[in-house]
Parts: C-alpha cells; sequence; structure tokens
C-alpha cells in the first residue's frame, strides 16, 4: 500500500485555505520566507503542504506582532530544530518588552482621551475643551512650540 500525497493546491486555493492574501504570499517568496513551488505544465504554482505550514507559521508570527525580520529569524531557528534555543527567547522576549511599552502609552493616550472627553458638555461649554486641547501642542512639540512663539 503507498502513501497517499495531497494534491498541490493553486495559490488562490492556499490563499483561501490559508487566510493570507494572494499577494502577500508572492511576496513572502519573493522575501524567501517561503521557497519557491514547484510549476504546473501550464506554469501555475504548485504549493505542497511544507507551504501551508510555513504560511501558518508567518501568520501566527505576524499576528503575535512579530516584524518580517524577527519572522525570518525565527523561520531560521524553526528550519534548524524544534529545541528551544537562547536566540528565540531573546528574540520574543525583545518583542514582549516593546508590547509593554506600546500598551504603556496606549493606556497614557487612553486617559488623555477619557479626560477631554469628560471636559466636552455639548451645547454648555465654549470654547469646546476637546478643540482647545487639540489646538494646544504637546510639551516637547518644538517645531510647534517654537512656530507659534515666532507668531505672536
Amino acid at each position: 500500500m503507498s502513501k497517499k500525497t495531497a494534491a498541490p493546491l493553486l495559490i488562490g486555493q492556499l490563499a483561501n485555505g490559508t487566510g493570507i492574501n494572494i499577494e502577500t504570499i508572492r511576496y513572502y517568496e519573493r522575501e524567501g520566507l517561503i521557497s519557491a513551488p514547484l510549476r504546473t505544465s501550464g506554469g501555475h504554482r504548485a504549493y505542497e503542504g511544507q507551504h501551508v505550514q510555513r504560511l501558518a507559521f508567518i501568520r501566527r508570527s505576524r499576528e503575535l506582532g512579530f516584524s518580517l525580520n524577527d519572522v525570518r529569524k525565527l523561520l531560521q531557528l524553526a528550519d534548524n530544530g524544534a529545541m528551544c534555543t537562547t536566540a528565540a527567547k531573546e528574540l520574543t522576549a525583545r518583542h514582549l518588552e516593546d508590547v509593554r511599552g506600546k500598551i504603556k502609552s496606549l493606556k497614557k493616550l487612553e486617559k488623555a482621551l477619557a479626560t477631554i472627553a469628560t471636559a466636552c458638555a455639548p451645547g454648555e461649554s465654549f470654547p469646546c475643551p476637546i478643540l482647545e486641547a487639540l489646538s494646544t501642542s504637546a510639551p516637547g512639540s518644538k517645531l510647534i512650540d517654537h512656530h507659534t512663539k515666532n507668531q505672536t
């Protein structure tokens, strides 16, 4: 009894099955994140199971916010074996720190927006506190500060 292999997938089928846009798949191929597939006699790309698995890895990595450069490094580590490595841990820890920094910035943004939204009383406040807050330069906006100082 011979082992039955899955039929190759055309790029449209691969895109539908992975949820990754056709142009993105081609881009990943040009960037070397996935290997070039064999071609059919009609010249169409014929993707195999390895491509499906690799695209799933890339998609999950991107969902977690890894840059394409980091995805490339993680793929290289994966290609060298499944053993946990210091490089993978360090790359992930660095990305985690970046995410935490973004969360911290987003919390500040949330607080600022909540403050100006709370100050707004439509029809009762003049001038509008939201428009006033947006018209006021933020601390550290040197270009705006310089420009407004020169106008007075």
